[in-house]
């Protein structure tokens, strides 16, 4: 059985290249978000996986742009093959099909989903100690807030209802509730 090739690439943020992740590869289709991978909010590659039929390959540039984590990675990659999909890691070479009796890749899979996850993890301890620098010498002050609660505050005064609120000012209901709660 001859199947699909299609292609999953994932950048973090809208200013971010995709376009070197496939290069090369012939695809029959592909699914791009721009989406951050912590998430599981990921509207392409869950649309992937309700396409994806036995006897397609998955192609991934590298395994962080699956998953950020290992438990997250074993679940994508189990239920890629449990379809009888092939996932392939253009990056580091490797080609899961769920075959069972190959412990090589589950091991490989593994130390790799866990070297991505330490590296992030690290990523993450490194930015919040640079930020924590840069506060105590006042180069730091936080993003700005969004929303003025005395904007809120007035124009629920004015008798609208929460969500009329949010609508006029662009702001989620849950912010409004907020704002409206801290005022009394």
């Amino acid at each position: 059985m001859s199947g699909k090739t299609i292609g999953y690439i994932r950048v973090s943020t809208v200013g971010q290249n995709s376009e070197r992740q496939l290069e090369g590869i012939e695809l029959d289709k592909d699914f791009e978000e721009k989406v951050s991978a912590k998430t599981m909010n990921r509207p392409q590659l869950n649309e992937l996986l309700e396409y994806i039929r036995e006897g397609d390959t998955v192609v991934v540039h590298d395994i962080s742009r699956l998953a950020r984590n290992i438990s997250d990675l074993h679940n994508l990659v189990e239920q890629i093959n449990e379809k009888g999909v092939t996932l392939q890691f253009k990056k580091e070479g490797l080609t899961f099909t769920g075959d069972k009796t190959d412990p090589m890749s589950q091991l490989l899979l593994s130390m790799l989903g866990a070297v991505y996850q330490f590296e992030r993890s690290i990523l993450l301890e490194r930015q919040r100690e640079g930020i924590e620098v840069a506060k105590k010498a006042g180069k730091f002050k936080g993003r700005p807030p969004k929303i003025n609660k005395q904007d809120i505050i007035k124009v629920l005064g004015e008798g609208n209802s929460i969500s009329k609120t949010a609508k006029i000012l662009g702001v989620s209901m849950s912010s409004v509730q907020r704002a409206k709660r801290e005022a009394a």
